[in-house]
């Protein structure tokens, strides 16, 4: 199953704040709506919306795809002169194989008075969608989704720092025996903080049991004070025999009260002690990170 369709890329966590479930999606085609906007959802303290435009948006010349939009909404009691700054995903679900693809774009979108409304005209390709084989569409369903991340401002001040090239780090961690209920790797650098990875070979939370869960952590000592950290990285889990890996994105900010980020549910415990994959060799796993320090937000 592919990571990637077109410029989408699948993760396994679903969307944080909203997802829809559409059931005879065929009907809607058929019905020649241009848009379709479902039910308000709140993220940040603000109300948003998620559109779709099952034939693609006409304004913005795009053919045989469906576009998706993400609207601000409710804005009439906003102070004069307001702005929202926000980094948001949207989502399609591959009901086959439980991925969630997304367009991986870590802009910050500006929402205000003349421009309420974000969106991505091409956002799959119409024949891609209705494909059985890449799941999005299963018995005339489908199912999309949304997360927003809005940066605010305080009365104190909030200020958001994005690097305009922003470095990546690599570490590679050999976990043997897998016998303890938790494991720590060492400490490795990634622009200017230091991170390690907690495994739970047993699973942690919801995946406790079923799965192996993982986790990014920052090192709050390395952060300076009022400041958190939104990051990117890719946890990979290393096939040692057959080079076919299994890995997975997130995005996130770090920083007090939440330090540690990552999936209760990375990989299923039994296709891991399964010896064709290579996945457990000689009672050793290989688990790869790579972290992308995107920006800081420092409260002033």
């Amino acid at each position: 199953m592919a990571a990637r369709i077109d410029n989408l890329e699948g993760r396994d966590v679903q969307p944080h704040h909203f997802t829809i479930k559409i059931e005879t999606f065929s009907t809607l085609l058929k019905a020649s709506i241009e848009k379709y906007s479902f039910c308000d959802f709140e993220a940040g303290d603000y109300k948003w919306k998620l559109s779709i435009y099952p034939h693609g948006n006409k304004k913005r010349l795009a053919e045989n795809h469906i576009s998706i939009s993400l609207s601000l909404v409710e804005t009439s009691s906003l102070p004069p002169g307001w702005e929202v700054n926000a980094v948001f995903k949207l989502f399609i679900y591959d009901q086959l194989h439980d991925k969630y693809f997304t367009l991986q774009d870590d802009k910050v979108r500006r929402f205000h008075a003349m421009k309420t409304e974000w969106g991505v005209a091409n956002f799959i390709n119409l024949d891609k969608f209705k494909d059985p084989s890449n799941g999005f569409l299963v018995d005339d369903a489908c199912v999309f989704g949304a997360e927003v991340f809005v940066l605010k401002s305080t009365r104190k001040g909030d200020c958001l720092s994005m690097l305009e090239e922003p470095t990546t780090s690599n570490y590679v961690w050999k976990v043997k025996g897998l016998t303890s209920d938790r494991y720590d790797s060492d400490m490795f650098i990634a622009g200017d903080y230091k991170w390690w990875i907690i495994l739970f070979p047993r699973g942690f939370g919801i995946g406790k049991g079923t799965s192996i869960s993982t986790y990014l952590a920052l090192d709050e000592s390395t952060l300076p004070r009022a400041t958190k950290v939104f990051a990117k990285f890719t946890f990979r889990l290393v096939d040692q025999i057959n080079g076919e890996h299994f890995e997975t994105n997130f995005d996130h900010l770090f920083g007090p009260p939440v330090s540690a980020r990552g999936s209760p549910k990375f990989f299923p415990l039994v296709k891991l002690k399964d010896v064709k994959k290579g996945l457990l060799v000689d009672d050793t796993c290989t688990i790869e990170a790579q972290v992308t320090v995107l920006g800081t937000i420092k409260t002033m």
